[in-house]
């Protein structure tokens, strides 16, 4: 008999951004496999005897294989379970989603990918501040600050990150943002362009800083955190950043 497999979207961490679907999924799981970034107030909402598994993976730390979640998910539907999949933010970015789909696929299971509010979005928030703006950034754009290596990926579009009618998104991009501020001033991005170093999104460790690009690899180098980082940078309203 085979499960079915809801990849939850739970948001960066406040629980009260959970949609109404992620909620009532989550109480009918028979087992819910979560990030690291999903556990805590979140998993209040699984049922009381559901299986809880950690399977989160966080930079430089010793983490599950990818090809060991993708084969517990499998595991688990096979014996007939509805499995909750709990990925932090939305799911479907940078999120290991299509490993795991893929997975399911060869092995015959069915799924459903139930979306959330991204990092991105929530960090705006929080600052009071748009993404786009009607004239001056009509573009909006993420990227990961790393590979699969952990390094930087070789093959950016430095013209597109360069460009400073765009607001771009760098995720997991504290160790490697020097080395990608560099291309970009190579690239012609103003070293005076806004920037909005945000940790710790909608958690009660929140802490958001407005700098420029020139400024961030010495104020990331200095900074010492445990909590996920995200850096915005581009046509940023000046005049509503947090100091």
């Amino acid at each position: 008999m085979s499960g079915f497999v809801s990849f939850v979207s739970s948001g960066p961490g406040d629980p009260e951004l959970l949609t109404v679907k992620a909620v009532k999924l989550l109480g009918a799981a028979d087992a819910v496999l979560f990030d690291d970034l999903s556990s805590g107030p979140i998993l209040t909402h699984a049922r009381k005897d559901a299986d809880l598994v950690g399977v989160g993976k966080r930079a430089g730390r010793p983490s599950p294989r990818q090809d060991h979640v993708s084969q517990l998910l499998v595991e688990y539907a096979a014996t007939g379970a509805h499995v909750v999949r709990l990925k932090s933010g939305d799911s479907g970015v940078f999120g290991r989603l299509e490993e795991e789909i893929t997975a399911l696929r060869q092995a015959g299971i069915g799924f459903e990918i139930v979306p959330g509010v991204t990092a991105a979005s929530a960090a705006a928030a929080a600052a009071n501040i748009p993404l786009t703006r009607r004239l001056t950034a009509r573009r909006l754009q993420f990227i990961t600050g790393h590979d699969v290596t952990g390094g930087l990926p070789e093959e950016l579009n430095m013209a597109a990150l360069a460009d400073p009618e765009a607001t771009t998104v760098v995720y997991m991009g504290k160790r490697t943002f020097a080395a990608l501020a560099e291309r970009l001033l190579v690239a012609g991005l103003p070293p005076e362009t806004h920037a909005l170093i945000a940790l710790g999104v909608s958690t009660p460790d929140q802490s958001l800083s407005c700098h420029t690009v020139g400024e961030l690899p010495e104020v990331l180098r200095a900074m010492e955190t445990k909590a996920p980082v995200l850096i915005l940078y581009g046509p940023l309203a000046d005049e509503d950043l947090p100091r």
